[in-house]
């Protein structure tokens, strides 16, 4: 049973939350490739490959390797891709695609974090032009996400800027606190994989969501609260509460611990299953 309450005598507080598998159902970035396809972005090809990754990734099954080369080739998949066409086609499809894969317990979740009086910070691998608006459909304060380089023509390069991934997740996390002022220690955390292991230890609340194997082994060894959500449902749709309510403002934090920038690739880079057994 988790407590929730707040006592707001005390320092900030905040919930981090992993996105992909842990608030939504699926991989945010592959869910648009059909209409990254429709925009012209990619091939049909490219759409079967994407749909083949989206199916390694929500079974789980792909060893560190295969993971790598799924990595390398959606990185390279996106190298001139222009940046205004992604968010225009994020935009016109959002509702359609991530709506009715948001998770009913992790909405209602964030709104029990909001009530609390706690800032909701969504922290994702997947690029910003994606997570920004899901984390905006989701009320969510702050956004942590994986920045392409854009070059002078407005096109993805190829490169990257920063990279929300494993270690560089904790190190945004330890950033804000700074910056906002939380209280780690009265913090919570969420995430579905053991990759996100360093962003759950920098917090005194942390939640294993859909864990892993290799997560849920961790979990249980440090008596870490498992939860188990299911019940994928529009926000419009949920029983027993009422939509996430809209935040004043959607802060971008991915420039937070930009010493961490030189940490890996992609745009989205698919949690490694590099402690699953």
């Amino acid at each position: 049973m988790l407590h929730l309450v707040e006592n707001h005598s005390l320092p900030r507080t905040a919930a981090f939350f992993d996105l992909d598998k842990t608030v939504i159902a699926k991989s945010s970035t592959l869910t648009f490739s059909k209409s990254f396809y429709q925009g012209g972005l990619i091939n049909r090809r490219a759409v079967l490959r994407t749909a083949y990754t989206q199916f390694i990734f929500l079974a789980g099954g792909a060893d560190h390797d295969q993971m790598e080369r799924m990595r390398e080739y959606l990185s390279a998949l996106c190298k001139g891709w222009n940046q205004q066409q992604v968010k225009e086609i994020v935009a016109e499809t959002l509702h359609d695609l991530i709506d009715p894969i948001i998770y009913d317990e992790a909405a209602s979740l964030i709104e029990e974090h909001h009530l609390a009086g706690r800032d909701v910070v969504i922290v994702s691998t997947s690029g910003a032009e994606v997570v920004e608006p899901i984390g905006e459909m989701l009320g969510a304060d702050r956004v942590v996400a994986t920045r392409m380089v854009v070059g002078d023509d407005g096109c993805f390069t190829g490169e990257i800027e920063y990279y929300a991934y494993g270690p560089t997740k904790a190190e945004a996390v330890r950033a804000l606190a700074a910056s906002e002022g939380y209280d780690l220690e009265r913090c919570y955390a969420y995430s579905d994989s053991a990759t996100d292991l360093p962003m759950l230890e920098s917090v005194g609340h942390p939640c294993a969501v859909n864990a892993d194997r290799a997560l849920r082994r961790e979990a249980l060894s440090r008596d870490w609260p498992i939860l188990d959500f299911h019940r994928p449902v529009r926000l419009k749709q949920r029983v027993g509460g009422l939509p996430v309510p809209p935040r004043p403002a959607l802060v971008a934090a991915a420039a937070v611990g930009a010493a961490a920038a030189t940490a890996g690739l992609v745009w989205y880079a698919s949690r490694r299953r590099a402690f699953a057994s």
